[in-house]
């Protein structure tokens, strides 16, 4: 276990900044939800004095004194799961994942998820970006396949995490959907919230409620009864995808929580995979774009339509 640092800081009144904004950016390699928590617990002090408000304003010049503590021992174990690594440098490990691995430890999966094969490969991520999921910068679904990455320290962190929240990022999915879109290309801007009659369910709310959701769509290839689509989430938010397929009267093909009971195609899980992500790499100054084909199960399946299309033509 690591022993516990002191460090001084000193603030100089260009002009008035939050506590936790400015810590965090003198320290560089630590989250600002890190350095809140420390804030929280009295760990940092401004001349001498523990302030425990995160939004605290320095507007004069000050010693800001910030108490770093030792690295709590983690609960998790590392599990010697095998990983499809896309790349991996010193800052990022960028995986395919398969269908069927959860991202993070939660209730009902404390083992055998990304997290836990992610230690096994890389253990200085231990204790990045929070004890309970380290390195997790976005999550996929349970049984969506695809791109995902990770940080292994936490500037890294911090620096993936903010082109998210700025919607640089850029993410595109294949979907199959069960009919088809109103219209081949769109655009869908439809709060989401969760459904509090099911609580494993997200729905789109009217304007207001909720929290802001838009997805883009295009039309790769249509079929009789499914449409093959790449889509493009703005937000981030929790099934995003699934459920405003759904509202608009064409659910992702196999997803038994927000379409049909039972899919007519010969699918196990929803027919959702993360193609690629275009993202700047910490040190670079241009985005890099990683991919991830269609994995063996959903390519058969397409393949499969489009021999009956032939057929029938």
């Amino acid at each position: 276990m690591s022993e516990e640092r002191l460090v001084e800081l000193a603030f100089h009144a260009e002009k008035p900044i939050r506590l936790d904004k400015f810590v965090t950016a003198q320290l560089g390699s630590f989250s600002r939800s890190r350095v809140q928590g420390w804030i929280k617990e009295g760990l940092v002090s401004v001349d001498g004095k523990p302030v425990t408000k995160t939004g605290f304003m320095l507007e004069k010049p000050a010693l800001v004194t910030v108490r770093i503590p030792p690295q709590k021992p983690s609960r998790l174990e590392p599990e010697q799961i095998p990983l499809d690594v896309v790349f991996e440098n010193e800052d990022v490990l960028v995986v395919n994942k398969p269908a069927g691995m959860v991202v993070h430890p939660s209730p009902g999966h404390e083992s055998g998820t990304l997290v836990h094969a992610a230690l096994a490969h890389a253990p200085e991520m231990l204790g990045v970006g929070g004890e309970h999921r380290p390195g997790v910068v976005h999550r996929l679904d349970k049984d969506t396949s695809g791109i995902i990455i990770l940080a292994k320290n936490d500037a890294a962190h911090q620096f993936l995490q903010a082109q998210f929240k700025a919607r640089t990022a850029h993410k595109v999915y294949l979907a199959l959907v069960d009919g088809a879109p109103p219209t081949p290309t769109g655009r869908i801007e439809a709060p989401i919230a969760r459904d509090m009659s099911h609580r494993k369910r997200m729905k789109v709310v009217p304007p207001g409620q909720g929290r802001e959701a838009v997805s883009e769509f295009r039309t790769l290839e249509r079929f009789a009864e499914y449409t093959l689509l790449e889509v493009k989430p703005l937000t981030g938010r929790t099934h995003q995808i699934r459920v405003h397929l759904a509202f608009l009267g064409c659910p992702v093909a196999g997803d038994v929580l927000y379409g049909r009971r039972r899919s007519t195609l010969p699918l196990s899980r929803q027919f959702l995979h993360a193609y690629s992500l275009t993202i700047t790499l910490p040190g670079e100054a241009e985005p890099r774009t990683f991919t991830a084909p269609l994995p063996p199960d959903l390519l058969a399946v397409l393949e499969d339509l489009r021999r009956r299309e032939v057929v029938k033509s």
